[in-house]
């Protein structure tokens, strides 16, 4: 047996369950070698898409269709090409339980061509439903039923020519984090093509170098933010069409920014009219039997990962949106409910939590599998792991016996700052506990952070910006308009945010609008809201009118990310503590060559305050949060100087005015 993995020989933590870890590894190496075996590699294993649902063969010169449902009796194809007739095209049925039917150009070239629409009938168990394929790559919903069809798309040729995208090129991933259905101001759905018109160069212009598209796999309630996922070989309908996502990520591309997809691999939607749920007509088809393959707290279906046949599905999706679309990574959805069957609902912290019963080991190789299969297919790509567990080896290479992601999510960060807010008063922060909870993490696990997502916007929660301000912000956001809340939000919301980016983490995260304070909820229509689109968009005028204060808070955020990128912070290692100041609630630590003082005091300013610095020299102010074009009060100038001078323990230090709620970064002059 193995007993040198890396992860254990540098985590001495895991010793205790190294025969775990290793077993763990062995799994996955072993089902690696079984599929490289059969099929060559990975890569070649993935291509299910080529093989199941509605394809052209050209070399047979016809359409061969097929899927896969070993429980079925009876299964049909019918659409616009035989005027929705059910039992006229049955299909048969092999050994493995694969039903399928040819179609000769020869007699069927002029009728299933681009656009028609089709479905497939199936009995089974549960009775005969009319089914969408597992496979298909394209659903449209039917405007006065708004039922889901299946429909052929054979669009031109796209020109991907020049697209060679590098990752790796661009640095530290600075996370722009997008929905194109409300990434427009008009109170309805945006579109793939209004994204690219809009949204793509205003992402360039604040810096992010890499977006994150949320809810592109097709979903039949819009409300579901895109996570209840029916299709998910089907870019959504709804914000255009295929080529005009693809012309998206081209355009971003050009731009030199990377496109991430949500993936949602997690759960998926129980409805049979449009989903997976009982396509055989059985319980047990992609999910497993009975409750386990129930997700109870989404209202959705658990995919089983140990079935073969499911794991090639996966596999094979995303390989298709990596060769397809050219995504440039994923945001892996849900990790947590992946990799324990009781879907993360618990306390972690002892051995068991990790290694125990409750954790689903299919999951975990096949995440395994996953990482593998993407880092083939594109070793600059990135992947995140939404999980908020902290299951050890989640972030380390696959070959060192990890699960591969390049990244995890810290989830806990917007948590603490919600917790902050909403249930301790100002004068009684503790900077310390702040400083805990940012920096607690180990140096091989690189982490995305971010003060707040889509998560803490949506309906019945409050963005940084709404909690800190509420309704204020709908009267008192004008200019030279001063009013303690907001001054107090305004100020605390550019530190909030300075902090979190630049303590640890090796990215940082925003979800679009809320660089800028934007205010109220996120809520998609719904009966609940009359079918109301006010709330499903992004106010981005609030930023351009002058009057307010929106496009001040969206300038710091913009001279955040340029001092970032400029001094390439994120790539460097952890942050280093030089003071914590009880009193004053004043935090100073240098990351790479900048030095950071927070000063969280409700009141408290401190004239000629000494701030221990690494190293001897002329230290000069950078970014100055309290600067008026951030909507500050301008008492420091941003550039003034400060010299160092030696305390009683020969230690460096400088003397600066530390006012209070405002952060100052300083770099060290050279020579």
């Amino acid at each position: 047996m193995n007993t040198t993995l890396p992860i254990i020989e540098r985590d001495g933590w895991l010793q205790p369950v190294a025969d775990k870890i290793i077993w763990r590894h062995e799994r996955f190496t072993n089902r690696l070698a079984e599929i490289e075996q059969g099929a060559g590699s990975i890569v070649d294993y993935a291509n299910g898409h080529k093989y199941f649902g509605l394809t052209h063969d050209d070399t047979a010169g016809g359409w061969w269709f097929r899927e896969w449902a070993p429980g079925a009796h009876y299964v049909s194809i019918f659409g616009d090409f035989n005027e929705w007739r059910h039992d006229e095209l049955p299909l048969s049925r092999d050994e493995r339980g694969v039903w399928s039917r040819f179609f000769p150009d020869s007699e069927w070239g002029d009728r299933i061509k681009h656009g028609v629409r089709y479905k497939i009938g199936v009995d089974g168990d549960n009775g005969w439903h009319e089914r969408l394929p597992a496979y298909t790559m394209r659903a449209i919903e039917e405007p006065l039923t708004h039922d889901f069809s299946a429909q052929v798309w054979v669009g031109e040729p796209f020109d991907w020519q020049g697209d060679r995208f590098d990752m790796s090129a661009i640095g530290s991933p600075l996370i722009y984090e997008c929905h194109v259905g409300m990434a427009q101001e008009q109170e309805r759905v945006g579109l793939y093509r209004q994204f690219t018109r809009d949204i793509i160069p205003r992402i360039k212009e604040l810096g992010y170098n890499t977006i994150q598209l949320m809810a592109i796999a097709e979903h039949p309630y819009y409300g579901s933010f895109g996570y209840h996922v029916s299709n998910l070989f089907a870019p959504s309908s709804r914000f255009g069409t295929p080529e005009e996502l693809k012309t998206l990520i081209r355009e971003a591309h050009k731009e030199g920014i990377a496109v991430v997809m949500d993936l949602v691999h997690s759960h998926y939607i129980k409805n049979f009219n449009e989903g997976l749920n009982g396509l055989d007509g059985t319980d047990h088809h992609y999910s497993p039997a009975g409750e386990a393959g129930r997700q109870p707290y989404w209202d959705s279906m658990n995919f089983d990962y140990g079935k073969s046949e499911v794991e090639h599905f996966l596999l094979s999706n995303i390989k298709y949106w990596m060769e397809e679309y050219h995504f440039d990574g994923f945001r892996f959805d849900g990790v947590t409910s992946m990799i324990y069957h009781h879907h993360g609902y618990i306390d972690f912290g002892s051995y068991d939590s990790f290694f125990g019963d409750g954790v689903n080991e299919d999951a975990i190789c096949y995440l395994s599998l996953a990482n593998e299969l993407i880092h083939k297919l594109n070793p600059s790509a990135i992947t995140i792991a939404e999980d908020v567990s902290g299951m050890p080896g989640m972030t380390v290479p696959t070959g060192e016996g990890g699960t591969g992601f390049d990244y995890r999510l810290a989830m806990a960060t917007p948590d603490y700052w919600i917790k902050l807010l909403e249930d301790v008063p100002d004068d009684d922060w503790d900077i310390f506990e702040m400083w805990h909870s940012l920096s607690n993490r180990l140096p091989w696990v690189k982490t995305i952070s971010y003060a707040e997502s889509h998560d803490q916007a949506m309906v019945g929660d409050k963005t940084i910006a709404f909690r800190l301000m509420d309704k204020e912000m709908y009267y008192s956001m004008h200019r030279g308009h001063h009013n303690l809340s907001v001054d107090r939000g305004i100020a605390l919301h550019k530190m909030i945010r300075l902090i979190t980016a630049t303590v640890t983490a090796q990215g940082y995260l925003c979800f679009m609008g809320n660089e800028f304070g934007h205010p109220e909820w996120i809520d998609f229509p719904r009966e609940g809201n009359n079918f109301s689109y006010e709330h499903a968009r992004r106010q981005w005028s609030l930023v351009h009118d002058a009057n307010l204060m929106y496009g001040d808070l969206e300038n710091f955020d913009k001279a955040m990310i340029e001092l970032i990128r400029k001094h390439d912070l994120l790539a460097n290692d952890y942050s280093w503590l030089h003071k914590a100041d009880v009193g004053c609630k004043t935090l100073a630590y240098s990351h790479h060559n900048l030095l950071f003082v927070f000063n969280f005091h409700p009141e408290r300013s401190v004239p000629d305050y000494e701030v221990p610095v690494p190293c001897d020299g002329t230290y000069r102010i950078v970014l100055n949060s309290d600067d008026t074009r951030f909507g500050g009060f301008g008492r420091i100038s941003e550039g003034q100087r400060f010299f160092s001078s030696r305390d009683a323990n020969d230690r460096p230090y400088i003397k600066i005015y530390n006012i209070n709620r405002a952060a100052l970064v300083l770099e060290r002059e050279t020579e």
